[in-house]
């Protein structure tokens, strides 16, 4: 079908789904929910241009290191981290150093990313920042709404799981995700989107059109059309200066995406659609 409008909003209709039968739904959380790390790809990158030109003797440009680093660290947003860090350590190991393991990057990585986040953080700890300005517009009272009508939510990060509890707390989420928090582990291989989404299926017998996953990542929207889940992308601004995600509608619409919005503030017709 061709994509249409929902009647005077900016919700987007890709293709026609099954409404009125959703029982559960997972979110994603940074750019979804939570602009807490907004900006992160502006730690990440130069992180890892600086990595490249150190460990290797490539004679690339800044700006050639720069594009590359860029390409990759977008595709695989949404992921776990460790999974950016890994394509990292393969770069270099192409460009003939010896990577470190992806494990320390990422932890090098969390740390220069820890001061921003910590700012914000501390700031909402001790009352002096509001919460709302560091959430997608509308995502609370989404939320709320899901959970009055019954709805069973989760949460479901590529951000390792300490810190998405204690944000989600923060941001005064935690309290509407009933089904859980979850997020990536050391132990990278024991968690994935893909195997939250498979056990809420198992677990309560849903068929697809019982289960809506909604997210600002490809990945999340692919893990829900392979399970035949309705799947909402939420083409949310996100700050940084590599312009990246600047054709995040785009690739939410090709990974699948059912529905998309720019944020939650027209929640109510969205659910009202969703739930006929």
């Amino acid at each position: 079908m061709e994509h249409l409008f929902l009647d005077n909003t900016s919700i987007e209709i890709h293709r026609e789904i099954q409404t009125g039968n959703i029982r559960h739904v997972v979110l994603d959380f940074d750019g979804t929910i939570s602009l807490i790390r907004d900006g992160w790809q502006n730690v990440m990158v130069p992180m890892m241009v600086e990595c490249l030109q150190q460990e290797t003797d490539t004679t690339e440009t800044q700006a050639q290191l720069e594009a590359l680093v860029v390409e990759f660290v977008d595709r695989l947003t949404g992921k776990q981290t460790i999974y950016q860090m890994i394509q990292l350590s393969e770069e270099i190991e192409k460009r003939g150093g010896t990577p470190k393991a992806p494990l320390a990057y990422k932890d090098e990585y969390n740390r220069r990313l820890l001061p921003v986040v910590e700012a914000r953080i501390a700031g909402l700890a001790a009352g002096t920042l509001t919460a709302e300005p560091l959430r997608v517009p509308m995502s609370l009272e989404f939320l709320k709404s899901l959970r009055e009508m019954g709805i069973h939510c989760y949460l479901a990060s590529g951000t390792d799981v300490e810190f998405v509890k204690n944000e989600a707390s923060l941001l005064g989420v935690a309290e509407y995700l009933d089904g859980g928090i979850f997020g990536a582990l050391r132990e990278y291989k024991k968690f994935s989107k893909a195997m939250i989404i498979q056990k809420i299926i198992t677990d309560f017998e849903l068929s697809g059109d019982e289960l809506l996953i909604i997210g600002d990542g490809y990945v999340e929207i692919e893990n829900a059309k392979a399970v035949g889940a309705i799947a909402v992308g939420v083409a949310s601004v996100e700050a940084n200066r590599y312009n990246m995600n600047a054709d995040k509608r785009e690739r939410l619409i090709r990974a699948g995406a059912d529905i998309i919005i720019p944020d939650f503030r027209e929640g109510a017709k969205l659910l009202d659609y969703l739930f006929d």
